[in-house]
């Protein structure tokens, strides 16, 4: 049986860093192996342009909440265009893509749950080494690891 989890509090600018890209970094708020499975969330800063690979996840739902600047989301069918404040889900299963749109860098808080699909980013952490950085093959292998399809490039 899974060992339940022990609360505990996140300070800010506490947590294992992730740099993505330049000007595109990750802070990992709350670890799977933390929240007993249940959440891994972490906030992101993203510079003006950035955006996702139009994918989807198997096994996690996801929450995108937006802290500040401008993001589009493509969920499914679905477009919309939020900024600070706006709240995004999207269910596993569902292919989805978001992009930085407004003309100032953004930050994002995303949340997967269970916690399953955030070890890609645990991962890179633990092996100091950015998805940006791997060979096609290997970043491929990294996704399917932890339950992440690309459906296509960015729609958005």
């Amino acid at each position: 049986p899974a060992m339940s989890a022990q609360g505990f509090v996140v300070a800010p600018g506490q947590g294992p860093a992730l740099q993505m890209s330049p000007g595109r970094a990750a802070v990992l708020k709350l670890l799977g192996d933390a929240t007993g499975g249940g959440i891994m969330m972490f906030e992101e800063t993203m510079p003006a342009g950035t955006k996702s690979t139009f994918h989807l996840h198997h096994d996690s739902d996801e929450v995108a909440y937006v802290l500040s600047g401008e993001v589009t989301f493509k969920i499914g069918d679905t477009v919309a265009v939020g900024g600070p404040g706006t709240c995004a889900f999207m269910p596993r299963g569902v292919a989805h893509a978001w992009k930085n749109s407004g003309a100032q860098t953004g930050r994002v808080l995303f949340l997967y749950t269970p916690a399953r699909a955030g070890a890609l980013f645990e991962e890179q952490v633990r092996t100091h080494r950015a998805i940006a950085s791997l060979s096609e093959q290997e970043a491929t292998e990294l996704r399917r690891r932890h339950g992440w399809e690309i459906v296509g490039p960015s729609p958005l």
